[in-house]
């Protein structure tokens, strides 16, 4: 049975005029935070920082910016600043998906009134529904109930353990208008390749991970428009200059590129190997701990995670300042509007130890 809709004056739908999201590079910004409470100031420059360098829009409180930890208080304060610094400059996409419709649809209207151009819906994590499901009660009662919002869809099995699959992608786009692109992170081309069968050639793919978006903006049998990305939060006009060469068809200079960046995008999830008492273990730092502890090393806004996510190990630590700092060595010109607009040192800071201090557990 489909999910019952409360009636139409239960929520608003705001006339947003202009086109969806067609391509270009949004990044999925980090939610600062001073101690416990969110840094409002620090999040105005991070805001500032991601226009100042061209960015096409902000996603803001997805997964990056830490949405599973926030209350609903917090996530709306999130995304109205930033909505209201977007306003006329860029997109602002407001990430309201959860594993709970009607609090996705509390959320979307929201993001509504305070004038998003577009949601970003996480598939529906831990309770599991099937694609059926999640096409007939999740996705499809959000796009009916805002048919001015561009609602789209996020397909990241690996963290929420069920999936959104093509062939319902492509229902949802038949059915509703404002379903027309999806951030996808399945990390699998051939489901990339079937979204484009099943959703037509102008369907927007967008690269949910950043190390595929040449693969997946170069394939003929993909043609991805551009990437959500985490890398842009340190990066912002590298990976815009990336996804602008990719769209003018100058792939041989947007690899090169994208290899000066590789360091960086390879820091979304952190890997290592750690002693314990009983013999090795994997640890896997995820995202977005790394990227907070990179910019507060470089002197961004940035403050800690909100537990369960905690800090780095050591050898987690070792991991992203040998990639910024091979980056340094390699290509100072990706983190140089770093410098300019925070006013940093970058090479002092990558090698004073005063400025990690702290970011790290003492021992596994």
């Amino acid at each position: 049975m489909a999910f019952s809709l409360p009636s139409v004056e239960d929520f608003i739908n705001v006339a947003l005029g202009g086109e969806p999201m067609k391509a270009g590079c949004t990044t999925a910004l980090i939610t600062p935070f001073r101690g416990e409470a969110v840094d409002r100031d620090g999040l105005d420059r991070l805001v500032e920082f991601q226009i100042a360098n061209g960015i096409t829009g902000i996603l803001a409180v997805g997964t990056t910016g830490e949405s599973p930890v926030l209350t609903w208080q917090e996530h709306n304060e999130v995304t109205e600043r930033i909505a209201g610094l977007c306003r006329g400059r860029c997109l602002c996409i407001a990430g309201t998906g959860s594993n709970n419709t009607r609090e996705t649809l509390e959320g979307t209207r929201h993001a509504a009134e305070c004038g998003c151009q577009a949601v970003l819906l996480v598939d529906p994590y831990y309770n599991g529904p099937s694609s059926l499901e999640i096409r007939r009660e999740y996705v499809g009662p959000v796009a009916k109930a805002f048919p001015a919002l561009e609602v789209i869809p996020y397909v990241i099995p690996g963290r929420t353990g069920t999936q959104l699959l093509p062939e319902d992608l492509g229902i949802l786009a038949r059915r509703f208008a404002n379903v027309a692109a999806v951030k996808e992170a399945t990390g699998d081309i051939g489901n990339m390749r079937r979204t484009r069968e099943c959703c037509g050639p102008d369907f927007a793919i967008f690269s949910g991970d950043d190390p595929l978006t040449v693969q997946m903006m170069s394939d003929p049998l993909i043609k991805a428009s551009g990437v959500i990305s985490v890398a842009s939060n340190v990066a912002p006009g590298a990976v815009v200059k990336m996804v602008n060469l990719l769209l003018e068809g100058k792939p041989a200079e947007a690899r090169s590129l994208a290899a000066k960046l590789e360091p960086l995008f390879g820091l979304v999830t952190v890997k290592t190997m750690e002693k314990t008492p009983y013999g090795e273990v994997a640890c896997r730092a995820r995202n977005p701990l790394a990227y907070k502890s990179l910019m507060a090393i470089l002197g961004m806004p940035s403050g800690g995670c909100k537990p369960p996510l905690g800090k780095l190990t050591r050898n987690g630590l070792n991991t992203v300042l040998e990639a910024a700092r091979s980056v340094q060595r390699t290509a100072p010109e990706i983190l140089d509007p770093v410098a300019e607009f925070f006013g940093v040192n970058i090479a002092e800071r990558l090698e004073n130890p005063k400025h990690w201090e702290g970011l790290c557990y003492p021992e596994y």
